[in-house]
């Protein structure tokens, strides 16, 4: 089966809520991933339980009438901060609190997180076999499984960017392999 993952669009800098909305911007991302991806057969949408993840999800489902099923168990690993400072913005205002979080100083049991991703993303997988399943998600998660997939220890290693798309290959005997990362097409055509 593919698995396809797609990072959510890019989200309101928020002090309240770790949990906040698109801004126009993830909007617009939002809408080009949906079209990007509309001509391809999709058997199963999912989304995080998150504002971000599911207002990412909700383009694409419209366009194929999909439903979409969301879960806890591929929610960010900061979902608890009670803030949300999209990384960029992180690394340009405060370099020193962003390059802790890129070597792994993030207050989280990564290994944990990584259980977590892992366990919801394989049973996705173990329930859709030869199908083509589209779940949308945040960048620890598409870190964590493709760590997973290339058989590295948890860590977040790239910076997948907003509504990028993330390919694997998922065999019923175990196999897993990466066809794609980072796949950012749909951001570079016109409006």
């Amino acid at each position: 089966m593919e698995l396809i993952l797609v990072r959510h669009g890019l989200p309101e800098r928020r002090d309240d809520t770790a949990d906040p909305p698109l801004s126009a911007m993830g909007h617009e991302q939002a809408r080009r991933v949906a079209a990007w991806l509309a001509h391809e057969r999709i058997d199963a949408v999912f989304s995080s339980t998150m504002l971000r993840a599911i207002q990412t999800a909700e383009p694409f489902a419209a366009l194929g009438g999909h439903n979409v099923d969301c879960h806890d168990g591929i929610c960010e690993f900061d979902r608890e901060s009670g803030t949300y400072v999209p990384m960029e913005e992180l690394k340009r205002d405060n370099y020193e609190a962003w390059l802790a979080m890129a070597t792994g100083d993030h207050g989280v049991d990564i290994a944990a997180f990584q259980v977590t991703v892992v366990a919801t993303l394989e049973k996705i997988v173990e329930d859709h076999p030869s199908k083509r399943v589209v779940v949308f998600c945040h960048g620890g998660v598409i870190n964590v499984w493709t760590a997973h997939v290339l058989g590295m220890a948890p860590r977040l290693f790239f910076e997948p960017d907003y509504t990028s798309v993330h390919r694997y290959m998922c065999a019923r005997t175990g196999q897993r392999n990466v066809v794609c990362l980072n796949d950012r097409g749909h951001l570079r055509e016109p409006a």
